[in-house]
């Protein structure tokens, strides 16, 4: 078929493009600030840890008419009809993600890494008891046991931390569990640059009778192209976001290896019935079927060769800014990076985390402010900022480029004037310089969708 013809007659073509000429038609304002944000992706460099920009083929199924698909339950087991269309779209996002992760159980329709979290957490405990996660300074994420969070107020929570070398310390961990017999173990974190041992982490919920959730949110991406240990076999559950180093919609999975088949606590179900209960109906009602259309591309493309080059240009690159920062005098948590993170204590050198977050963002570089080990700062301020690589290596930059990179923020961070924790004064000419750099960055190495 000749191409042009497809695309004219393609019904998601066809209402893709009307449906932006009518946003630009109908509401200006809206379209306005559409272009703008889109703009500023492009011309900025985003170094968060968290950051991703989903392939173009991703955001097209965002924007399909599968999110007109009212429904609940499971492919084959609706609760309302016209679902044997979107019953094919799930079942091969189901599939994709199984393949992705080598497990033996997926569920796609989790809205987000923090429900995927809660629900599993819902499913197997009650209000009340213990849970033992990473303590948030020390790298660990909201939902596994913060005060603030959910999992902090609903059931009692005790944190392992961090070792003197800044690794996570399993001693600590296994005497925690031995002393305070956790019903749930959690590992992964949200800031923690070095690798997981995901099989010593089972060993010790093993010994103390507790189910082991892993968080893969940040490093999956990696797990799924062999470049970190997976904990697939390993944790009871695995959960991850989609969006973040799957470059995928805003979403959540949960996946299970050798335990899907394992008795559940009641005894007449397995866990991974029991997680497929907990997604629906005990926790979530109707999916997001354009996002499990949108998991289901970007699941696509993790399987590709192409996508394992790009994982490992996120490690390459990481142990460059690492490496290039140190070398100008930025303390570097751990000394370095196994993954795509690399933490800076920057209250070292008399700055603050948001002190250099806001003057590199005024010069077009993008990282977040972050609470570190021994960080007397509250989170809104923090004593470190923590960078990340899933967009500089999407962008296609090599350790040249990398170096170019970690120059422009020791040339910012160098300049600074600080009035407080979160004002300081910079050199209006050295704002112009790094501005410029970061724009000729930014064109050499543009975003894979740049036009």
């Amino acid at each position: 078929m000749d191409v042009r013809t497809l695309t004219v007659e393609d019904p998601v073509a066809r209402h893709a493009r009307d449906g932006v000429a009518r946003l630009r038609k109908q509401d200006p304002e809206l379209h306005r600030l559409l272009a703008r944000e889109q703009n500023r992706q492009h011309e900025t460099l985003a170094m968060i840890a968290s950051a991703s920009a989903a392939d173009a083929s991703v955001l097209a199924c965002e924007g399909t008419t599968t999110n007109n698909v009212t429904t609940e339950g499971y492919p084959g087991r609706r609760y309302h009809a016209g679902c044997a269309v979107v019953d094919e779209i799930e079942r091969m996002a189901i599939e994709r993600a199984k393949a992705a992760f080598g497990a033996r159980y997926a569920n796609v329709q989790p809205h987000s890494g923090s429900t995927a979290n809660q629900l599993v957490m819902a499913a197997l405990l009650k209000p009340g008891d213990t849970i033992l996660g990473m303590e948030l300074s020390a790298g660990g994420h909201l939902t596994h046991g913060s005060a603030a969070n959910f999992s902090g107020r609903y059931f009692r929570s005790v944190s392992y931390g961090l070792g003197a070398d800044g690794l996570i310390d399993y001693a600590e961990v296994s005497r925690l569990a031995r002393q305070h017999r956790p019903r749930m173990i959690i590992c992964g974190a949200s800031a923690y640059p070095r690798r997981i041992d995901f099989a010593r982490f089972r060993r010790i919920a093993d010994e103390v009778g507790a189910y082991l959730l892993a968080d893969i949110s940040h490093i999956a991406g990696l797990v799924a192209a062999g470049l970190h240990p997976s904990p697939i076999d390993a944790a009871h559950f695995t959960t991850t976001s989609t969006y973040k180093q799957l470059y995928g919609p805003r979403g959540g999975l949960v996946l299970m290896g050798r335990d899907a088949d394992a008795p559940a606590p009641d005894g007449r179900r397995t866990l991974s019935a029991l997680v497929q209960h907990a997604v629906f109906p005990y926790f979530q009602g109707t999916p997001r079927l354009n996002g499990i259309a949108a998991k289901a591309r970007a699941l696509g493309i993790v399987a590709t060769p192409e996508f394992r080059t790009l994982a490992t240009r996120i490690v390459r690159t990481a142990g460059t800014l690492a490496a290039e920062l140190a070398s100008r005098g930025w303390p570097i948590l751990t000394g370095g990076t196994d993954n795509h993170m690399v933490l800076a204590d920057v209250g070292a050198r008399g700055l603050t985390g948001a002190v250099a977050e806001r003057a590199l963002e005024s010069c077009g570089i993008i990282v977040n402010r972050n609470r570190i080990p021994g960080d007397g700062k509250p989170a809104q301020v923090g004593g470190g900022v923590r960078f990340g690589t899933n967009l500089l290596a999407l962008r296609g930059m090599d350790e040249s480029a990398i170096v170019e990179c970690a120059a422009l923020v020791d040339r910012v961070w160098t300049s600074l004037v600080v009035v407080d924790d979160v004002e300081f004064v910079l050199d209006d000419a050295v704002r112009s310089e790094v501005r410029a750099a970061v724009a000729d960055l930014c064109r050499r190495y543009p975003l894979p969708d740049a036009a």
